[in-house]
């Protein structure tokens, strides 16, 4: 639901005036919906410059309360409120301002990710030290694939940080089955270089862990072919989701988590299970798949849950 405008502003002016310092920074931003993904709880926005966070994109963004998700519709101008954290973009207050495309701009177009269950498509690109990759390459190994770029001054490098995480709490045998592949939106200056810097800086190096360029028509092709974005062109800044997909030793989506939001300790449990998954001989169609997707979508348990549910056979 919409929130009065005073007190909107009023909480923007007592978090620019450094109140509760220890939480989360707030941020003020305007911009129009593009979609809403309500079973994933994310909007997409293509917002305006935001002072002092980031330049103007269209990006996703996590949406944890129910009532504010349930006030958004595509084609909205809002007004609305960034809760930032060390590893969270969160929108917390929304005010509706109008309809979108006021500016005259053209409207953007939907991105549909590409859905569990589904075969992952193929890329052959190039990796940080310039060796050529590509999926194929990576059967027998469950593949932990997302999409970021290395001068993003947004959800980029807090998603790397979680992917981080995520390989030092594998087991040693599971992350000896388990490959990380991040794959750039903007080829054009992200050079097989530039990426080798982003994974120092990141403390991200290791074979076991592949930064991904190439022609921009190329990873274009590539990033449209997951429903994550277009790619950055022209001074434009890319227009993405934020997203994981992890696909299985077979190249089948075993599982896609949209937004920062999901823990370390619940993307860890859904690595594992596909880890353990039995790869079946053919994809899944029509009625089956349906069921099974909506299987995959109810709330994950992470370890200590899932050894609580076994021991009073919740679950089998």
């Amino acid at each position: 639901m919409s929130k009065p405008s005073g007190c909107f502003g009023l909480v923007i002016a007592l978090a620019l005036l450094g109140c509760g310092s220890s939480g989360p920074a707030t941020f003020e931003a305007h911009g129009d919906v593009v979609d809403v993904l309500v079973e994933d709880a994310q909007v997409v926005v293509a917002h305006e410059d935001v002072p002092g966070l980031m330049p103007a994109m269209t990006m996703s963004f996590d949406v944890p309360d129910p009532e504010v998700l349930g006030s958004l519709s595509a084609g909205q101008h809002i007004r609305f409120r960034i809760e930032k954290t060390e590893r969270s973009y969160r929108i917390v207050e929304v005010e509706v301002m109008g309809e979108a495309g006021r500016s005259g701009e053209a409207p953007r177009s939907r991105s549909t990710p590409a859905a569990a269950l589904d075969p992952a498509p193929g890329f052959r690109l190039l990796d940080q030290h310039g060796r050529t990759i590509a999926l194929d390459d990576l059967r027998g190994r469950t593949v932990v694939l997302d999409f970021i770029f290395t001068n993003c001054p947004g959800p980029c490098p807090t998603l790397t940080g979680i992917q981080k995480d995520v390989r030092e709490a594998l087991s040693p045998d599971e992350r000896a089955r388990t490959r990380f592949v991040s794959i750039t939106l903007d080829p054009e200056r992200d050079t097989p270089e530039a990426l080798r810097d982003y994974a120092a800086k990141r403390g991200i190096e290791g074979d076991d862990w592949h930064l991904l360029t190439g022609p921009s028509d190329e990873v274009n092709a590539v990033v449209r072919s997951y429903g994550v974005g277009v790619i950055r062109r022209a001074g434009i800044e890319p227009e993405h989701l934020v997203v994981t997909f992890v696909i299985d030793p077979r190249g089948e989506i075993a599982d896609r988590i949209l937004g920062l939001d999901p823990s370390v300790e619940e993307r860890v449990a859904r690595v594992a299970r596909t880890l353990r998954r039995r790869p079946r001989r053919r994809p899944l169609r029509g009625a089956r798949a349906r069921k099974a997707r909506r299987r995959l979508q109810q709330p994950k348990l992470v370890p200590r849950q899932e050894i609580e549910a076994r021991r009073f056979g919740s679950i089998s």
